[in-house]
């Protein structure tokens, strides 16, 4: 007799028959948000490549060139197709490299608001107790606050501890520092939630039978199970901290002028606008509200996804 070996498929071939991406191609809305968000994350990310003139390279820039209007205006410069900022720079390259500094610092602020909150509420839903009261009722007492407003006293401690120069100097880094901290309290009530659910399980009291300890049983038995929310929470996130990033700037508490963000060029456009230079604060903008909506609306798909009790079909 003879056996035959049947070979199990691979990890690709799993992923291309999964309800994951059936139920991605069935939905048009994820798809074009998806394909959106791709175009501004490789155009962020090859910046230097594609944009005409590098606005960090003050040797490219011309005073006489400033607040020139779209290239298909009257006046406009075929140079410069959505024309220029009050420093002359090019409002097409400001914005690639501005939204690779938004990417940037909104997927950084991300990762240390989920080592945060993930830390925080695991320790808190496992141990319990007076641990978590006192983690949980920290986390409300920051909540009770607006992020804006922790951000901005944030903001305001790291700018007088380290002065406005060094702050300057470490903008990307303050400002990760600054959304990380006023938003980590989302993410340990996400994950304290799943986790007073999951502890409750068979194998989460086999395993303290086994007598694994504490730190392994919540990191690599309950985390695990707890990854369907904080993928949710996580694309959520990443539009809050784009947003939170472009306020701080828009207020002059984010990044300086020779580091444009998407926030800093409407901050700098604004001053402008009623002067007819509508371009310096509009385009920013439209790219800014497009990249943030696309990115609410993956969250909104991904919600339904992993609830099949909403999720339609």
């Amino acid at each position: 007799m003879s056996s035959t070996t049947v070979a199990a498929p691979s990890r690709w071939e799993r992923f291309k028959q999964s309800d994951f991406l059936y139920y991605f191609r069935k939905d048009k809305v994820a798809m074009v948000s998806f394909a959106v968000f791709m175009v501004f994350a490789v155009s962020a990310l090859l910046a230097p490549v594609i944009a005409p003139t590098n606005p960090y390279d003050l040797s490219t820039i011309d005073i006489m060139d400033s607040e020139l209007p779209p290239s298909w205006m009257e006046d406009g410069d075929s140079r410069f197709l959505l024309g220029t900022d009050n420093q002359g720079r090019d409002i097409f390259s400001t914005i690639l490299y501005g939204s690779r500094l938004s990417l940037t610092i909104g997927l950084l602020a991300v990762g240390l608001q989920l080592v945060l909150g993930v830390v925080i509420g695991l320790s808190a839903g496992y141990f319990g107790g007076r641990v978590d009261s006192f983690l949980m009722r920290f986390a409300d007492v920051q909540l009770s606050f607006s992020t804006m407003m922790v951000a901005i006293i944030v903001s305001a401690i790291f700018r007088t501890a380290l002065g406005s120069e060094l702050f300057a100097q470490y903008a990307v880094v303050m400002l990760v520092v600054i959304i990380g901290i006023a938003e980590w309290p989302q993410y340990a009530r996400t994950v304290r939630a799943s986790v007073l659910a999951e502890k409750k399980k068979e194998y989460v009291e086999a395993a303290k039978v086994m007598g694994f300890k504490s730190p392994r049983i919540m990191f690599r038995h309950i985390l695990p199970n707890c990854l369907s929310p904080i993928l949710v929470i996580s694309t959520v996130q990443v539009a809050n901290a784009i947003m939170s990033e472009a306020a701080l700037s828009f207020l002059g508490l984010g990044l300086p002028v020779d580091q444009p963000s998407l926030g800093s060029l409407i901050s700098i456009g604004f001053n402008y606008i009623f002067s007819g230079s509508w371009w310096i604060t509009a385009f920013p903008g439209l790219v800014l509200v497009t990249l943030v909506l696309v990115i609410n609306l993956l969250g909104d798909w991904l919600r339904d996804v992993f609830n099949p009790k909403i999720y339609k079909g």
